[in-house]
């Protein structure tokens, strides 16, 4: 009989059971834990500081915590620990968003996703002319929650600030170039009728929109939030003044 057969059959079985057990130890092994967002960290106020308050997209997320920098020793900066999405989801959440507490300075914004066209069951981003993509918001809908969103905030005896919506840069999906300034054009009528402080943020980014955007992309890069925190900035002291 060949003694090499039954060596060779349990190197084989070694081989086929190390290979199985390394597989399953990768099967096993658990995804990267994602940092959670600093945006998104929950802010302990300090004592006799003014509250600001950001409510706005993934914008806003960009430039929270420039902010929160650029205002550390004046005010305690917060936002909602979400993305505020359109005037549909503010006009849900607002409450929740405002919470309990007094709040001096409301710095916000509705406007890209409202903008934004959707496709048929809920697709994200649609093709504009594709049939039966339409906004997210039409421009009436948006007319009546933005209304209606800036009733709820006077309520709360701060003072407000409507940051404009951002450009559209050519080439972004599910968006149209200039939408933009139709939706500011809304915003601005209902700010002006009622006195809202408007931070222009949209101006600010055409003059320099493509040293701060991302390309064919509605974000920006990490120094262009720093300059629209900067821009913000500017806005809340003028208001706490």
């Amino acid at each position: 009989m060949n003694q090499s057969i039954p060596l060779l059959a349990t190197l084989l079985a070694l081989s086929l059971t190390n290979t199985s057990f390394a597989d399953e130890v990768k099967k096993q092994k658990k995804p990267a834990v994602r940092k959670p967002n600093p945006a998104m960290a929950k802010v302990e106020d300090v004592a006799g500081l003014p509250r600001v308050l950001l409510i706005g997209d993934s914008i806003s997320i960009g430039y929270t915590v420039p902010v929160r920098k650029l205002l550390q020793g004046k005010a305690n900066v917060h936002r909602p620990l979400t993305n505020c999405g359109p005037t549909s989801r503010g006009v849900a959440d607002i409450d929740k968003w405002l919470g309990g507490g007094k709040w001096d300075v409301i710095h916000f914004n509705w406007g890209l996703h409202d903008l934004k066209y959707m496709g048929p069951n809920g697709k994200n981003l649609a093709d504009p002319n594709a049939d039966g993509s339409s906004q997210q918001v039409p421009p009436d809908k948006y007319e009546e929650n933005l209304k209606a969103l800036v009733a709820r905030l006077k309520k709360t005896g701060a003072k407000l600030i409507w940051r404009s919506t951002t450009p559209v840069p050519e080439g972004c999906a599910g968006r149209v170039v200039g939408d933009s300034v139709k939706y500011n054009t809304i915003a601005k009528t209902i700010m002006d009728e009622n006195g809202i402080a408007i931070d222009d943020q949209y101006a600010f980014c055409m003059t320099k929109l493509d040293k701060i955007q991302l390309p064919a992309n509605v974000h920006f890069s990490p120094s262009g939030s720093q300059e629209l925190a900067q821009q913000a900035v500017a806005a809340i002291e003028k208001a706490l003044k």
